[in-house]
């Protein structure tokens, strides 16, 4: 649920009308802020009829089928070299198998509200890992104050001024986990899979395959197979791995290639909100003052992490 980073971007078709192109790329951004958004809802209500590792699996599942079927219909290829499926691995573990997995954990005890925030963190993580993993990026003054700013916003949202009182502890740490689990496994794929030759929709096609094995592995050994399957939970993972997972994966891709990373990585600062509005409205979740004073602080220093210094891009 962290937006796609990617090294190289298409040159945008210019045979389309500028009218038409500019209301169809704000209708993707829009649905695909709303698909991240809800996803947090789909997990809450995912897990109230199955463990979490078979969520995640499910989630996987799903989101490998639509990105199998996205390939078959353009002919892509799964990338070759042995080499590339060993970063793959690491990639598909760090960027879906763990993260995944450790939000469907923390809604076990944490409200979708406070996970959909916690996933908002991922570019200040990124930016503190990159003080020491990426030297070509060093920090300006503006994103460091933006990593402070972020930081005070998370501390803000767990109210630490009340010693953190009526928040579960692990869940809230497995949230902030999966956010710095994005960072990381971003980092890792810029060093090692930039530059392969492959596209991206079949690198991430490989990707979730991966991670589905993962956890089709992984689910036997910690649960066992559901003596019965809810309906409803059952719905909600199939639309957040059909949807969140493999279809939101393909409007990123497609927003990439007609406006730019840069305009829709902003995709980011839309999913708490939208998190939020989803589990107030409609799983009746709590809400107080630091909440969502809180997420603006995380977001506007989300933002200042993301300023360029002058002539960088």
């Amino acid at each position: 649920m962290t937006t796609v980073t990617t090294t190289t971007a298409t040159a945008p078709d210019t045979t389309a009308p500028l009218p038409r192109r500019a209301l169809d790329w704000r209708l993707r951004f829009g649905a695909l802020s709303l698909i991240w958004g809800f996803s947090f809802l789909l997990i809450k209500v995912g897990t109230d009829g199955y463990a979490p590792f078979q969520v995640t699996f499910g989630r996987l599942l799903f989101g490998t089928a639509v990105l199998a079927a996205a390939m078959a219909v353009k002919r892509e290829r799964l990338p070759r070299g042995g080499r590339s499926w060993v970063h793959l691995t690491v990639a598909a573990f760090l960027l879906n198998a763990l993260p995944f997995s450790l939000f469907a954990y923390s809604e076990l005890t944490i409200p979708s509200t406070l996970a959909g925030i916690c996933n908002a963190t991922s570019p200040l993580w990124g930016m503190a890992l990159s003080l020491v993993a990426l030297s070509e990026d060093r920090p300006t003054r503006v994103r460091v104050a933006g990593l402070g700013l972020g930081f005070l916003g998370v501390l803000t949202v767990l109210g630490a001024w009340q010693g953190f009182s009526g928040l579960d502890a692990r869940g809230t740490a497995m949230a902030l986990l999966a956010s710095l689990c994005y960072a990381i496994g971003w980092i890792y794929v810029r060093r090692t899979l930039a530059g392969t030759g492959s596209s991206h929709l079949s690198l991430t096609g490989a990707q979730l395959l991966l991670a589905t094995v993962q956890l089709a592995v992984i689910t036997p050994l910690f649960t066992s197979m559901p003596t019965h399957f809810p309906l409803i939970p059952l719905l909600a993972i199939a639309a957040l791995g059909a949807l969140g997972t493999g279809l939101a994966v393909l409007l990123q891709y497609g927003l990439v290639a007609e406006v730019g990373p840069t305009t829709a990585q902003m995709v980011t600062y839309f999913i708490p909100v939208i998190a939020t509005a989803a589990g107030v409205a409609i799983l009746g979740e709590s809400l107080t003052w630091s909440t969502p004073v809180g997420a603006v602080i995380v977001l506007a220093g989300a933002g200042l992490t993301q300023v360029r210094a002058r002539g960088k891009r």
